[in-house]
């Protein structure tokens, strides 16, 4: 065969094979990608500054590493800071190994006022949380930046532990997200995610609010995983070169 006779060849099948690529990439998006809604009301040009607020908040419940005072109105000189342990207890110098993981201030207060009516008379006693321990999320697989992030105050969304992990690769399946929880007795639980529903705005209200500890977790996609399986036991051993070549020796002349 020619040189150009070869080089058609090469470049059609180059073509045929950028087409394809083309093609393929078209069926997945069609497949898998989520279709943002259209008919979203427009964005106030004039904002709340605050978020929306909610009518009723539920009962604050202490958590590990929270710093507890616990306070006593008549016998201020029992007055104590406690630190909530690992194993959720606090021990005070008149009572050992009080119960405060999960339960309001106003609980812990009800139960020292029980065990310290055995010392003291009608003791007076207030529990305030003096600091509170930050919230930790874990967002993992497919993410740019994974790993654990801390916040003070309420717990990150789906979407907002997404974005803090600098937002998903490429090569992150978007449908299959899901969240690994402590249950009863620290069992692991796993529940899946509607994060393309969120990001697509056709179910805002899938975008759950975290629990504390949560770890969030990215597969990858069917794509990335042959990718993957054919970088490890294919390529690296076979290396394709899917590039050409050509050289053209220049013709010497002699005379006029």
């Amino acid at each position: 065969m020619s040189s150009s006779g070869w080089l058609r060849c090469t470049g059609w099948r180059r073509s045929l094979w950028a087409a394809l690529v083309v093609l393929s990439g078209a069926l997945a998006l069609n497949s898998c990608g989520g279709t943002a809604k259209t008919d979203l009301p427009a964005l106030p040009r004039v904002s709340d500054p605050q978020p929306g607020v909610i009518p009723k908040l539920t009962p604050y419940k202490v958590q590990v590493g929270d710093v507890l005072d616990v306070r006593l109105l008549l016998n201020p000189e029992l007055d104590e800071e406690e630190v909530v342990r690992p194993d959720g207890m606090i021990s005070t110098t008149v009572a050992e190994d009080v119960p405060a993981y999960g339960k309001t201030p106003t609980q812990i207060s009800a139960e020292l006022r029980e065990k310290y009516s055995s010392t003291l008379k009608n003791p007076e006693i207030t529990v305030v949380v003096h600091t509170f321990a930050p919230n930790r999320i874990y967002v993992g697989g497919e993410v740019v930046n994974p790993g654990e992030f801390v916040t003070v105050g309420p717990n990150l969304t789906i979407s907002q532990a997404v974005a803090r992990a600098g937002g998903l690769k490429l090569s992150g399946d978007r449908a299959e997200i899901f969240v690994i929880r402590r249950g009863p007795n620290d069992t692991p639980e796993a529940f899946s995610v509607a994060y393309k529903d969120v990001i697509s705005a056709n179910d805002p209200a899938a975008d759950a609010r975290l629990a504390n500890y949560d770890m969030v977790y990215v597969p990858r996609t069917g794509v990335a995983e042959v990718y993957t399986w054919f970088n490890q036991f294919v390529q690296q051993f076979i290396p394709l070169n899917w590039g050409f070549s050509y050289n053209i020796n220049p013709v010497a002349t002699t005379g006029h």
